[in-house]
């Protein structure tokens, strides 16, 4: 099930001034987003695997990358949960 508040948000730091504002401070960003307090937990712990249930894996894909996650990092993380096609 995909959760809407969490895909706005990757939706949202496709903007580059609200990219560099996010990672210049996660928490003032987030807390623009009405997150349950267990996806908002995912997000500040870079939780791949319970992310990925939640979100269009673009998007998701897109987030890590733009959080400064190595892509190396992120596609073993994604493929550890069994579901990556590649």
């Amino acid at each position: 099930m995909r959760d809407y508040w969490l895909s706005k948000l990757f939706f949202d730091l496709q903007t580059p001034a609200i990219a560099e504002e996010y990672r210049a401070d996660r928490g003032k960003v987030l807390a623009r987003y009405p997150l349950k307090p267990e996806v908002r937990a995912a997000v500040e712990a870079d939780d791949v695997a319970g992310l990925s249930k939640l979100a269009n894996p673009y998007l998701l894909r897109f987030y890590f990358l733009m959080a400064g996650m190595p892509e190396d990092d992120f596609l073993r993380r994604i493929r550890s949960t069994g579901t990556s096609r590649g």
